[in-house]
Parts: C-alpha cells; sequence; structure tokens
C-alpha cells in the first residue's frame, strides 16, 4: 500500500449520478482531499448491454456541478479486461485457482436437490480437486480456490470488525467459460493497480469484501482499509427511490439548489462533526473522518436541503452566484438572462441573498431586477394598483423627481409623503411594490429603488399610475 491516501469512486453508467452515489462520491473526495491524498474515477462499465455514454456523460456532468474533481482520467473498467483475465490465469497457473466443468444445468440441479433435502445450496464444485488429467476437452470456469475452514475479518472502519465463517464463501468463479473477467474480480484488480488506499462505499458491498479478500490474499496483495457506509432512506425510512422524489444530482441543479448547499447537505448525510449544520467546503475537508460516520441510515430531508441551501447562497460571492444562477438557468432549459438584465440582478443581489433558499426563489424576488416596462402585475399586485392607489403614486412621483437617490433621502420623501397624506408608510408600500415590480411581494421599496435608479423607478411609477 503507498503512503499516500487513494480513493476512488466507481460508478456504473446505466443511468444518472444516484443521490447517493453522490454521497459515496463526496465522501470519498473529502477524505482524499483533506489528507493531501488522491481522488480517482472509475466508470465500471461491463455491463455492455446497460452501460451508455450517456450515462457516462451523465455522471461527469453530475460531478462536476457538485465541485468534485478527480485526478487523472477516468478508468474504464471495460478497458482493462485483459488485465482482469491476466490475475485470473496467474492464480490458475499458480494453483490457486482452478477449472471448473460443471455446466449451468448441473450446477442448478445441485441446488435443486439441496433446497429438497434442506441443505445449504453453497455449491462445492467437484473438480477442485480433480486431476488435470482427467480434465475433459469442454468449456470451463475458472474459480479461485477459497478458504474452507476458519473465518473471515472485515475490518471496516465504520461498521467495526464483520466476521464471516470460510464454510460459507464458495469457490467464486474469477472467469466465465467465455474467458470474460467477472465484476468481483475486476474491481479488485483495478483497485490494486489503481493503488486505492481506502474502499468507501455503500455497505450493500460489505459481503462483497470477504469474498474480494479472498483475491487480494491469493495475490499476495494489500488488502485496502474497508468503510462501508450505511445507504440513504427516505422521509418514511424506506432505501430512498423514485417514489420519494428527484434522485439525480443534475435534477437538483435543476431544482435550483446551490451546489455547495447540496456538498454540504450530503455531507451531513450519515457524518457529523459535533453539532455542527453549516460548513463551508474548507471546514468540511478539515472536519471529515471515517470515525465520523453513523452506522444506521440517514434520512433524506428536503426542508433540511432548503435550510442549508439558502445559507449557502447568502454567503455565495457575488460573481460566483451569478455563474451558479447562469448554469442553474441551462439545467433548468430557461433562457440565458440578457447582459442587461444581468447586470441589474447583479446589483440587487446584495438585497436578494439573504431572503432565498434556493436559485429559483431569488430569482423570483428579483423579478423587479429582470422584468421589463410595461409591468405585468400578478393578481395580488393589480389589487394593490386600484384607482385611489394609481392617483396617490401620481402625487407621489413630483416629489421624487428631484430627491437625491440614496436610502436615507428616499426614506425621508416617502415618510414626509405618508405624513402629508395623514397615513403610515406601510400603506404605501403595498402600491409601489406592484408598480415596481408587479408582485405584492418584494424586497425592500426603497432597495428596489436603488436598484432600479432613478429614471426607471420614475418612469416604472408613471406608467402604474396612468
Amino acid at each position: 500500500m503507498s503512503d499516500g491516501i487513494i480513493t476512488r469512486f466507481a460508478p456504473s453508467p446505466t443511468g444518472f449520478l444516484h443521490i447517493g452515489g453522490a454521497r459515496t462520491a463526496l465522501f470519498n473526495w473529502l477524505f482524499a482531499r483533506g489528507r493531501g491524498g488522491k481522488f480517482l474515477l472509475r466508470i465500471e462499465d461491463t455491463d455492455r448491454e446497460r452501460s451508455t455514454p450517456e450515462a457516462t456523460a451523465a455522471i461527469l456532468q453530475g460531478l462536476s456541478w457538485l465541485g468534485l474533481d478527480w485526478d487523472g482520467e477516468p478508468v474504464s473498467q471495460f478497458a482493462r479486461a485483459d488485465r482482469h483475465a491476466e490475475v485470473a490465469l496467474q492464480l490458475l497457473a499458480e494453483g490457486k485457482a482452478y477449472k471448473c466443468f460443471a455446466t449451468q444445468e448441473e450446477i442448478a440441479a445441485f441446488r435443486d436437490a439441496a433446497r429438497a433435502e434442506g441443505k445449504s445450496t453453497l455449491y462445492r464444485s467437484p473438480w477442485r480437486d480433480a486431476d488435470p488429467a482427467d480434465h475433459p476437452d469442454a468449456p470451463f470456469v475458472v474459480r479461485i480456490r477459497a478458504p474452507q475452514d476458519g473465518v473471515t475479518v472485515i475490518r471496516d472502519q465504520v461498521q467495526g470488525d464483520v466476521t464471516i465463517r470460510n464454510d460459507q464463501l464458495d469457490d467464486m468463479v474469477l472467469l466465465r467459460s467465455d474467458g470474460t473477467p467477472v465484476y468481483m474480480l475486476a474491481v479488485v484488480v483495478d483497485d490494486h493497480d489503481m493503488g486505492v488506499t481506502h474502499v468507501i462505499r455503500g455497505d450493500d458491498h460489505l459481503n462483497n469484501a470477504a469474498r474480494q479478500m479472498m483475491i487480494y490474499e491469493a495475490m499476495g496483495w494489500d488488502v485496502p482499509v474497508w468503510a462501508h457506509i450505511p445507504l440513504i432512506h427516505g422521509p418514511d425510512g424506506k432505501k430512498l427511490s423514485k417514489r420519494h422524489g428527484a434522485l439525480g444530482a443534475q435534477e437538483y441543479q435543476a431544482m435550483g439548489y446551490p451546489a455547495a448547499g447540496m456538498r454540504n447537505y450530503l455531507a451531513r448525510l450519515g457524518w457529523s462533526h459535533g453539532d455542527d449544520e453549516f460548513f463551508t467546503d474548507a471546514q468540511a475537508r478539515d472536519w471529515f473522518g471515517l470515525d465520523g460516520i453513523g452506522k444506521s441510515p440517514a434520512r433524506f430531508d428536503l426542508k433540511k436541503l432548503e435550510n442549508l441551501s439558502g445559507q449557502h447562497i447568502a454567503v455565495t460571492d457575488d460573481a460566483a452566484l451569478q455563474q451558479e444562477l447562469a448554469d442553474y438557468r441551462v439545467a433548468a432549459g430557461l433562457p440565458a438572462l440578457t447582459s442587461a438584465q444581468s447586470d441589474r440582478l447583479g446589483q440587487a443581489l446584495f438585497c436578494l441573498k439573504d431572503r432565498a433558499r434556493t436559485l429559483p426563489e431569488l430569482l423570483e424576488k428579483g423579478h423587479f431586477s429582470l422584468t421589463e416596462r410595461p409591468i405585468e402585475p400578478d393578481e395580488k399586485a393589480t389589487k394593490a394598483l386600484d384607482s385611489v392607489s394609481r392617483g396617490i403614486l401620481n402625487e407621489l412621483t413630483p416629489h421624487l423627481q428631484n430627491a437625491s437617490w440614496d436610502r436615507e433621502a428616499l426614506e425621508g420623501v416617502l415618510n414626509a409623503f405618508a405624513a402629508e397624506k395623514d397615513t403610515k408608510f406601510g400603506k404605501l408600500a403595498g402600491p409601489l411594490r406592484a408598480a415596481l415590480a408587479g408582485r405584492a411581494v418584494t424586497p425592500s421599496v426603497f432597495d428596489m429603488m436603488l436598484v432600479l435608479g432613478r429614471d426607471e423607478t420614475l418612469a416604472r411609477l408613471t406608467e402604474a399610475a396612468g
């Protein structure tokens, strides 16, 4: 095992980047990056019927959106099939594996008989100790010689020591009768050749570890550090599935969750650092450790995701937030903002960032900066622009024409006008919101006036009063 930390994420390109896979990738990325190590990517594309280039592209795009950069080029497992077979043939030559000529029909018949007699269906090949001179000229698979007594102990950093009796392990097939390697062999060879020191993956792979350890030990290779993390469950406590809603990382991007908020939330799904809920990427890299991962499944909670997303939007640099908004619009299939809209939205971010939990919510609150005249008020705003209100706006406009365009001066003008009308400023706010934004719920009237500037503000008020 090398001195440096090397982790990997190894998805199968048969669909999008599932949110559970995204969390696995994040844990591997955090563990490696926080220790100056490497984070590698392997595409496990050996299932040729289900693997597609489109799915591979979706996985890469999902990781890129989440900001999980990997070292080097992604490795194709399928492209390494010759290397996997080479290892199996080496074990065969060393007597640590053997040729099995049993047919599928014979194996099925054995298992049927075992079930009928209430015995173990674990297949024990009669070819394990057969004399090579007795081998027929027929198709065969290559099986590893599994230990038949004693125990195998998986020393897992999350689950603790897991002990499996060796008499419960079969002589696993390494090469099929057509000479192609099986997945279990490919994983071990790839992890060894890539120098992977820590295998951090879902606990649905825990039982695989015992079988994979047979290959490590037969080859005399160092066994990596295991860390099998609990799966993510839905709010109902059942394994996360389509019935719980959006599942792909890119779907969450299209729903308008910022990448930083998603990283923060996924990190907290099954891992903790004291009572900390909100943290930066730098803190996550410094704090993350396998000892902080719990043994129980985490529950996916959209409300918590929204809450953390809002906190990240609030602290995101304006330029970075503008870029994230642009990327969101692409992901959601929305038209790009014009340069004028983008500029005005940028000026408005100071009064929007603290009030939005998602990017669509931010854009809705910033509607006043994106819309163009003539303003089309929504239903509530239309009700706020009755004849009395329009008359008030008509009277107010001249008071603003020569005002200094800063918050203190504008507050003075509007408060004085309200006093002149023997009313409270709150009574003016509704018509002003409707006139400036076409919405009943907006940022502060003064914030909108400062963003829009004198000419645009007066033009909108005049238009609404007309």
